[in-house]
């Protein structure tokens, strides 16, 4: 049987350029912070990069992949502090691609899943800057897996719906349609701040779900640092406020969350069962 090729080698973020020649950029998922998880094409291109853009929820580890040249440029926002508006950072893709340079824009995640990357293609494509995407390994998935939860499950859920609390009315962005959420079947992925929890859970309990549906949040998933609290969406804010849980939190609603005393695995808090060096501020 035929196969087409794609060339995965290492001419895919090759740093061969004429004089005068415009750079590329490449849109990394760096995973959701364990550094095992980090794709080979993603190595690969931080490998070659003159420059690379890193969020707040990038693994240090990750950055050792650079050669010694490339230069290092902080761009992560956290709990609303940015250290660049998304405007700038586009911009800032623009202008080292445009002065030639390889850039890696290295986003927690995956870059097209809650991460922005499609804003920063869209200005990438109409500034007539080159880029290839580089999926990553979604915390969607990933984070809960990690918490011994299954998003999916035959017997339990044949369906998963991701959503983010993260409402955008003053750029005209969409709003969390809770009823259509609350109604939907399986399991649900809430990527949003732990502090905005209670308002997550009222507004799924206000749209039909049951208080007394499974619920976990894991905080700081893949990482050393990972903490987990499970109650239902009745209970799950005030005991993930007793907890303390820092952010980065995932938010899981369903069944499936019943699952996690048979299928847990990573002995949390144990810095011996994962490798993740932790955040890179």
């Amino acid at each position: 049987m035929a196969h087409d090729h794609m060339d995965y080698g290492e001419n895919s973020a090759s740093t061969a350029r004429r004089p005068g020649e415009i750079g590329k950029v490449f849109l990394v998922g760096a995973g959701p912070g364990d550094p095992d998880l980090l794709t080979l094409k993603g190595k690969r291109c931080l490998e070659t990069a003159d420059v690379v853009v890193y969020d707040a929820l990038v693994g240090a580890a990750l950055l050792e992949h650079c050669p010694k040249h490339t230069r290092r440029l902080y761009v992560g926002k956290r709990d609303g502090r940015h250290s660049l508006l998304q405007k700038d950072i586009n911009a800032l893709l623009v202008k080292e691609a445009s002065a030639g340079n390889v850039v890696v824009r290295l986003k927690g995640g995956d870059p097209f899943v809650f991460g922005r990357g499609g804003e920063e293609a869209l200005d990438l494509r109409a500034a007539g800057v080159p880029f290839e995407v580089v999926p990553g390994v979604s915390a969607g998935v990933a984070v809960p897996s990690y918490a011994g939860i299954p998003v999916t499950h035959r017997e339990v859920s044949g369906a998963v719906t991701f959503f983010t609390a993260h409402e955008c009315p003053k750029t005209g962005g969409p709003s969390v349609p809770w009823d259509a959420l609350a109604r939907a079947p399986g399991t649900l992925v809430g990527f949003m701040g732990v502090r905005r929890l209670n308002d997550v859970a009222a507004g799924l309990v206000a749209g039909g779900r049951s208080v007394t549906t499974p619920a976990a949040v894991i905080s700081q998933g893949t990482t050393s640092k990972q903490r987990t609290v499970v109650g239902t969406l009745g209970t799950i804010a005030e005991l993930v406020a007793q907890a303390n849980l820092e952010p980065p939190g995932l938010l899981v609603v369903g069944e499936v969350v019943r699952l996690r005393e048979a299928l847990e695995w990573v002995s949390e808090g144990e810095a011996c069962a994962l490798m993740s060096s932790g955040f890179a501020p």
